[in-house]
Order: structure tokens, then sequence, then C-alpha cells
């Protein structure tokens, strides 16, 4: 016998608006992931397109020169580099409500709920570990610093002066100061008791209330604007096997300058276009539809996403890899 496959009518797909604002709404609550925070966010209308850089060294070179009556100026320009490209690529992941589940749950909304916060969660996963791949490795940033030790021994390095050495590095190649500091869940819980950033943070400790360099104590230590700490995990192991849980960040630090206020000659380390043009996304580019499987006997809820995280600028970021060895 043959079985014949369902294939879903035009009124079966499309994109659930209410589901789509749970999943935005699940997307900013989830603080452990740092994907969405770190770089701009600039919604697009097309999956692909190109955008444009602007030598720095044309604004930094002083020409400027004195005039004497009845001459010309002294005038200048800068180039203008438009083949840099973006493509959204579209990534997808779903979750099935067979009939059985719906109609045994208390609420029938709430199979709804639970499969978008479940797929949005795997997006999350996704765009943090594409993150991580493209801005928290070596050979990427204009600085590799593979010296720093700020762990406990013997041998470390202060933190303090680490940090302050990459500000001064990026401001003098490029006459931005780093204002964004991304620390992995191991490098920040090592700061957080390095002897160097104690003693700067609160020398009149007591026993019943000791010291700790705490996250906006760090920013005002380090005199840096943004601090994000990477606690998000990922289970690296196949389905069926003994789970393999690790942080996403490993134990690295980012020093960088990403703008508050993105534009079409604002410089940034980097910046994440989204399409925004594609059917019903929201403003990072994700959107969820619901839709029936009756051969499954189930509704199926899928979260598609369709972004780029572009690496813009590689002398705006100072990059520390592994700064918390024991040698």
């Amino acid at each position: 016998m043959k079985v014949m496959k369902y294939a879903p009518v035009a009124g079966d797909v499309h994109v659930n608006t209410p589901l789509t604002n749970i999943s935005i709404a699940y997307l900013q609550n989830a603080s452990h992931f740092v994907a969405n925070q770190v770089f701009p966010n600039i919604p697009v209308t097309k999956q692909s397109d190109r955008y444009f850089t602007y030598d720095r060294g044309d604004f930094n070179r002083d020409e400027m020169k004195k005039r004497a009556p009845g001459t010309e100026s002294a005038g200048g320009s800068y180039d203008i580099d438009n083949t840099p490209t973006y493509f959204a690529d579209v990534y997808a992941f779903h979750k099935d409500i067979p009939d059985q589940i719906r109609a045994n749950s208390d609420s029938v909304l709430s199979p709804d709920r639970e499969a978008t916060e479940y797929v949005t969660h795997k997006a999350l996963i996704k765009r943090e570990k594409l993150w991580a791949a493209k801005y928290f490795v070596t050979s990427v940033w204009g600085t590799d610093n593979t010296a720093a030790n700020w762990g406990p021994t013997g041998t470390a390095t202060d933190p303090i002066q680490d940090i302050r050495t990459g500000k001064r590095t990026v401001l003098e190649s490029t006459g931005f100061e780093p204002n964004t500091l991304v620390l992995s869940k191991a490098v920040y819980d090592v700061l957080a008791d390095n002897a160097d950033v104690i003693e700067r943070v609160n020398a009149g400790q007591t026993p019943n209330k000791p010291a700790m360099g705490t996250l906006f104590a760090m920013m005002a230590l380090f005199e840096i604007e943004r601090i994000f700490i990477m606690k998000a995990i990922s289970n690296t192991a196949k389905e069926g096997a003994t789970n393999s849980h690790s942080f996403i960040g490993g134990a690295n630090a980012l020093l960088c300058y990403s703008t508050p206020s993105p534009g079409i000659m604002t410089p940034s380390a980097g910046y994440t276009f989204s399409w925004t043009g594609f059917m019903g996304a929201g403003a990072e580019g994700n959107r969820i539809k619901r839709f029936r499987r009756e051969a499954l006997e189930s509704d199926r809820v899928e979260i598609q996403a369709a972004f780029d995280q572009k690496l813009v600028s590689a002398d705006l970021g100072y990059f520390f890899s592994t700064p918390i060895t024991s040698s």
C-alpha cells in the first residue's frame, strides 16, 4: 500500500505572529547569551548586499594648512570600499506537538509556548556558537595576546595593566578606544578573585564582607562601558550518548570597540546583518511558523533565523587567548 505524503496547503503554513512575539521575548531575556548584545544588529531587507568601509587613515591624517588671502583652501577626500558583502544564511529547527500531547495538556496553548521556547533556545545556541567561532578565536583580530596570565600564580600578569595596554593599542591604531569587554565565564571567575583586581576594588575588606571584583566594580576599574559574560553552554554529545556539556566561550576574552549608534560611516569591530525582509521576520531575522503535519497527527512549530555576523574592522579588536593558564 502506497503511503501518501501530506503536503501542507497555503492556509496551513504561515508565520505565527503571537508565537514569534513569544520567541522575541525569550531572546531578549536570555542573558547567558551574548551574540545578540556585543555588536550592533543591522536589519536589512535583502538577503545579500554590499556595505561600505572607510580608510580611517584618511580621517586621521593632518592635512589642514594655513590659507593665504585669495587662495584655495587645502582639501582632501577619503577612499570608500564597497566590495565587502554580507549573506544572511537561513537556519531552521522544529518541534512537533502530537495531538495526544495537546489533548492531555492543562492548557491548549502551553504546548505551543513550550515548543516555541524550546526551538528558540536551539536558535540561541546556534547563534552563540557561530559568534564564538567568528570572533572568539585567535588570528582574527588586530592583536592576539597569548602572554596574559590572570591566574593565581607567581608568574601571573596584572589584568588591569593588560587591559589598559589593549585599550591603548587599539586607540593608537584606530583613534577609537575599546568600550566593550567580553569574558568567558571561566575568565570572569578568575578575575573576580584576582589579587590585583581585589586590591584596587576594595582594600578595606572584613571577614564578614570579603572583597570581590564584581561586574560593576570591574567596569569602573577597567574604565570600560560594557562587560559581557559568556555563560551559555552547549552539549556536544550526539543524541543517546552521554551528555558532554561545556561553556561555549571556553577561556578567552575580547576587548573591542562596538559602536552604540550604528551608521553608514560609523566604525565598529563587528555588525550582525539580520534579514528582516524574510517574510514575517523580526528585527533579528527570526520568525516562528506553525503548520499541520497530518501524517504525524501533529502540529509543527518551526523557527527560522536569517543573519550574517560580520567582522568589519579587525584592528578594533584585541583578543586575549586563554589568559588564565597556570603556567
